[in-house]
């Protein structure tokens, strides 16, 4: 594991997450056996919405709580969450200058149904690598590792309740920030549907 970084895995993962994943120079693993942590982005994202920024939630199955390895979470659909999740993207993102771009496939994550959230977050975090032509490999840990040194741990990286310096993005255009002005660390989505091609760049 020396000279390995372990990264979280997020849903819809922060702009500054894919920051992170351009800028490291070492190899990383995806973690696999953390606990499930409430309230963070492993199944929560961000999205500019018409009245500023809206949180948008996968709901897990109850019983997915704290001591639940991530591998095994559920994803609950006792109500129909992909439905509003897409209704969301779509009038949040509808007028950006490339969702077109990339709505068709995109969709497909909000029509099929996957069991498990971890297999449901990775699908989607290596279709939007993809996109960003980062060109990374998404290798998964195998065991919960303890004695990762600190520089090479971001397992606790990005909180929804608290900025880092991590995720200080310099301002790029976004559909509604002449009313709320630029807001920092969305979604990749923000970035992917108002620039396109050139988010890589940006990173």
């Amino acid at each position: 594991m020396q000279n390995t970084a372990i990264l979280p895995l997020f849903y819809l993962p922060p702009v500054g997450y894919f920051s992170l994943l351009q800028k490291l120079e070492v190899d990383f693993l995806i973690e696999k056996h953390e606990h499930l942590a409430k309230q963070t982005y492993r199944n929560r994202a961000s999205i500019y919405s018409p009245n500023g920024k809206l949180d948008i939630t996968v709901p897990v199955v109850k019983g997915s709580k704290t001591h639940t390895q991530m591998k095994d979470v559920r994803i609950s659909y006792d109500f129909k969450w992909q439905r509003l999740h897409w209704l969301s993207l779509e009038s949040c993102y509808r007028s950006s200058a490339y969702f077109e771009f990339y709505e068709d496939e995109l969709s497909r994550f909000y029509n099929q149904k996957f069991e498990f959230l971890f297999d449901y977050n990775l699908e989607l975090v290596e279709w939007l690598s993809k996109k960003l032509k980062l060109n990374k490999s998404f290798e998964v840990t195998t065991e919960y590792f303890d004695d990762i040194a600190p520089e090479l741990d971001f397992r606790t990286i990005m909180n929804p309740k608290k900025e880092d310096d991590i995720v200080k993005n310099k301002p790029y255009y976004q559909v509604f920030e002449d009313r709320h002005q630029f807001l920092s660390n969305l979604s990749i989505v923000d970035l992917l549907f108002n620039q396109g091609p050139q988010a890589r760049l940006y990173l």
